[in-house]
């Protein structure tokens, strides 16, 4: 059902083109339904084409059209199920043919550029580039500049001075810039390019709150609390014990539907204990596992690297946690935070994790009509790249694994422990403000928080003596 937009564009030449081709055996490239129009309330026409986007996955373009007031519309909606995180994409434009990369915003994306102090909230979906999101950004408020001179003279100055400054940055002057795709339900991409630099295009994928599970209709306001108390029974001394498998139930994230997930406290020798977190739905059959580590947060970052020569080291267990990122330079990978969630497994099973998520991908599946719609140049790109993974995670290449956890909550398994490993490296570093800014760190308070809570609680209460005081006066005089 969902073909490549270049195969589809080949279907409709071979249609366009052959006189004596049966339509009856030729399936039907558009769906084409009536439907209302909002603007006059007359019928006009919805097409809707279901195709699949290279690199991405796939999706639906609606296009509408009234014949009687000449309203049109388009949209695009992702044809998958909400994704199991949310996501965030980061693109450093630095020249004009970066403008040029495909975009694709769902309904709940959110897109900024830091830059230009915008923000592009969570509206219809659309399937643009680059260029053509700022475009219609800029052409929607130049087309109410006119009523703004007259209403608000000075919001029409501040306003035309932004749109100078889009319009300069679209021409590729005042570049770089920065723009930010962020989707909580994970079904919004930036194309990325082989070759790009580091930093250039960054993918992070986050757990969502319960405020924006809430916003997508996962759960209702109450679920979370309600949840709660049933996991607890009302028995605060509920206590984890390691020898045992603790269930508890939860929501399934792709067919909200109650479903079990299952928790078990790990130690891990000469590290931590870890808790081990799977989800299993029974009806539509959705599976995830994922490794939480727990502990106060340590004082340093800590930067692992691990020098794998052969089979026994791609056999050393390692747990990547959801905060660090790995490089492999040798063979072209950079996983940034967020990526793949955290994972405790060996140093082949990580890799061919990484081989297959990404093949998938990128090749659909490694399906014949997608992989000719990318270019040959790109596509060999992308072989070399995963021939590469292949060799690595065979033990026919050797390679340097390197893992940057600002909260040092990786490990990799020391086969010589407790000696020192002469193939394995541990540093620890000072965090970055950034890291800590991004963590929260900085917003954590440790000390005296208890006097501040009493401080707020009796804050409130006086606000709300006054508040009653008043009420009580206004009734007084009333009578």
């Amino acid at each position: 059902m969902f073909r490549s937009i270049g195969d589809t564009v080949d279907a409709v030449d071979v249609l366009a083109q052959g006189d004596n081709i049966d339509d009856t055996d030729e399936p039907q490239i558009m769906d084409n339904i009536e439907s209302l129009c909002m603007a006059c309330h007359e019928q006009g026409n919805t097409r809707l084409l279901l195709t699949r986007i290279p690199f991405f996955r796939e999706v639906v373009l609606m296009s509408f059209e009234c014949p009687h007031c000449f309203f049109k519309n388009c949209e695009i909606q992702s044809a998958s199920e909400i994704q199991e995180r949310g996501c965030t994409y980061t693109l450093k434009l630095a020249a004009k043919e970066d403008f040029d990369r495909q975009v694709v915003k769902s309904e709940t994306c959110v897109c900024r550029v830091p830059e230009l102090d915008l923000e592009i909230p969570a509206q219809r979906g659309q399937l643009t580039t680059v260029e053509g999101l700022l475009s219609t950004v800029l052409e929607d408020l130049d087309g109410d500049q006119s009523k703004r001179l007259a209403a608000d003279p000075e919001a029409h100055a501040q306003i035309a001075t932004f749109i100078a400054r889009g319009r300069d940055v679209l021409a590729g002057n005042a570049l770089p810039i920065t723009l930010v795709v962020d989707d909580p339900s994970g079904n919004s991409w930036i194309e990325p390019k082989p070759g790009d630099a580091r930093g250039k295009w960054t993918s992070k994928h986050y757990e969502r709150t319960a405020l924006q599970n809430e916003g997508l209709g996962l759960t209702d306001a109450d679920a979370g609390t309600r949840e709660a108390r049933e996991r607890a029974g009302e028995d605060e001394d509920y206590e984890i014990r390691p020898d045992e498998v603790h269930t508890f139930p939860a929501t399934c994230p792709s067919c909200v539907r109650p479903c079990s997930t299952h928790m078990k406290l790990v130690e891990i020798p000469h590290f931590k204990e870890v808790v081990i977190m799977s989800t299993v739905c029974d009806s539509c059959g959705y599976k995830s596992n994922e490794v939480k580590t727990g502990g106060a947060v340590p004082a340093q970052g800590r930067i692992i690297t691990l020098r794998v020569e052969d089979a026994e080291d791609l056999a050393r267990d390692i747990l990547k946690s959801e905060t660090c990122g790995m490089t492999c330079p040798e063979l072209n990978l950079d996983l940034t935070p967020g990526t793949l969630g955290g994972r405790f497994t060996t140093i082949e099973g990580l890799l061919t994790q990484v081989h297959d998520e990404l093949h998938q991908r990128i090749f659909s599946g490694a399906d014949d009509e997608t992989s000719d719609s990318i270019e040959k140049d790109t596509r060999e790109k992308w072989e070399v790249f995963f021939q590469g993974l292949r060799d690595a995670k065979d033990g026919k290449r050797t390679f340097t694994c390197i893992l940057d956890d600002p909260l040092a909550a990786s490990y990799v398994q020391n086969l010589c422990a407790p000696d020192p490993d002469p193939q394995l490296t541990i540093v620890d570093v000072d965090r970055t403000k950034e890291q800590e800014e991004e963590l929260g760190i900085l917003d954590m308070v440790t000390e005296g928080y208890e006097e501040a809570e009493e401080q707020r609680v009796k804050a409130e209460k006086e606000e709300k003596a006054k508040e009653q005081s008043e009420k009580e006066g206004v009734a007084s005089e009333a009578r």
